[in-house]
């Protein structure tokens, strides 16, 4: 059954079991509203007729006096034990039919004790009990047309924007192109979000594929120019490397270096493809001189460099302790590249976050590279990036690490001065 189908028949029907409820409690309401009044009605009489008797002597015409109290279409009766005394009725004989009675104890003209018992007929309460049910039933029927016509309504209003969310999908999947919905910039119902969500996500899909097209062509071209050196050389090698120790020795330095190269490579397109997934963060309280402290002194003792490390403010920090020092091998090693000097680690304070700044004094990074430098493969120039071995993805590892830090990284660089990159972390870890 389809989801139109079934919006219809569950409305509808829900509908109708309301309105039939609401009927029949309209219905059974009135009813015992109506009797109820009938009842108090014969009782009134009866005790008001009671009253009248115990005044009235010998010569008062009894049967005015119980006319005036007989119900309409009924009847008054007077007994005294089982016998019947008087009796005064509507008509000569009562009609058979639903009736209702009321009977109470009375002092008679003589003083003799009597039950007095008045009969009033409810066939006109039934005939209108009956009317009403045929109205309720008639409005019942007739409000099923607008009750149906409504369903119609909210199941095209409810489907029509799945239906083109699901042709969407469908050309999406037939022409391969990330196809989008037409929505309104503002407002909206649920439906509209829910087109807003597909979009953001067909958006981001996109951008992923991209992404992945141009890693996979960043990479196969990265890898293509060390396995054409090593070929080059072996062939070489092949050539005149048994006869020329000199070209054997070159041939075998080259190759070692490029494989190497290869690995330092792979390893890092590893990283980063580990690094694009949600990594398992815990945040907890760093002590950050120590922290800092430590990090400079593994740098210092792997590459014999100086390291210095100013903490001014604050004690503590919080983040994950193994990734942050991650990412700050990453950047000082980055910036041991590309310095002969010393290298300084400044932490300072503002009102909203922590900040480490990583500050070099090398040849600097020219401005309209900058925005590029956490892009993928990207190098500020060929030969730097031949020079000191690198690949163009530390920075972009650097990156993604941050992100799930919820750290922003910040770079300034004045050429022939140095580069600083600023970490900067937030006081409580990310919200």
């Amino acid at each position: 059954m389809r989801l139109k189908t079934k919006i219809h028949l569950l409305t509808t029907l829900l509908m109708l079991v309301i309105l039939m409820a609401t009927n029949s409690g309209i219905y059974f309401l009135y009813e015992k509203f109506t009797y109820n009044t009938e009842y108090n009605q014969l009782q009134t009489r009866a005790n008001d007729l009671s009253s009248t008797l115990s005044q009235l002597n010998a010569q008062t015409n009894l049967q005015q006096v119980l006319r005036a109290y007989m119900p309409t279409e009924g009847a008054i009766y007077i007994y005294e034990g089982e016998r019947l005394k008087t009796k005064v009725q509507a008509s000569l004989e009562m009609p058979e039919g639903p009736s209702i009675t009321y009977k109470m104890p009375a002092i008679w003209i003589d003083g003799t004790v009597v039950d007095i018992t008045l009969q009033q007929s409810t066939e006109g309460v039934k005939r209108t009990l009956d009317l009403l049910k045929v109205i309720l039933v008639v409005v019942s029927v007739i409000a099923t047309i607008p009750i149906f016509l409504a369903s119609l309504a909210l199941g095209r209003l409810i489907l029509l924007p799945l239906e083109r969310l699901n042709a969407t999908m469908r050309k999406s999947a037939t022409t391969g192109n990330y196809e989008k919905m037409e929505i309104k910039e503002k407002g909206g119902d649920e439906l509209t979000n829910i087109n807003r969500t597909f979009n953001m996500m067909m958006e981001k899909l996109e951008q992923h594929y991209q992404k992945q097209q141009e890693f996979v062509s960043n990479a196969s071209h990265e890898l293509k120019t060390p396995i054409t050196v090593i070929e080059s050389y072996a062939k070489l090698l092949l050539r005149r490397g048994f006869d020329n120790r000199e070209v054997a020795q070159e041939s075998l330095q080259a190759i070692a270096n490029e494989s190497s190269r290869m690995h330092d490579m792979v390893l890092q397109l590893l990283e980063l493809a580990k690094n694009t997934e949600h990594l398992d963060v815990h945040f907890e309280q760093l002590e950050l001189a120590p922290f800092l402290n430590k990090v400079a002194s593994q740098m210092q003792q792997a590459y014999h460099r100086t390291f210095i490390v100013e903490v001014e403010v604050p004690r503590f920090i919080y983040s994950d302790e193994k990734i942050l020092k991650q990412l700050l091998f990453i950047l000082l090693d980055n910036a041991r590249k590309y310095s002969e000097d010393e290298i300084r680690i400044l932490a300072t304070e503002t009102t909203n976050d922590v900040r480490i700044t990583i500050q070099d004094f090398g040849m600097g990074i020219p401005a309209e590279h900058i925005p590029h430098l956490f892009e993928r493969f990207y190098r500020v120039t060929g030969d730097r990036n031949r020079k000191t071995g690198g690949s163009g993805l530390g920075l972009a590892i650097a990156h993604e690490i941050a992100e799930q830090l919820g750290i922003t990284i910040v770079v300034k660089s004045t050429l022939g001065e140095g580069s600083s990159f600023t970490l900067c972390i937030p006081k409580e870890g990310p919200q």
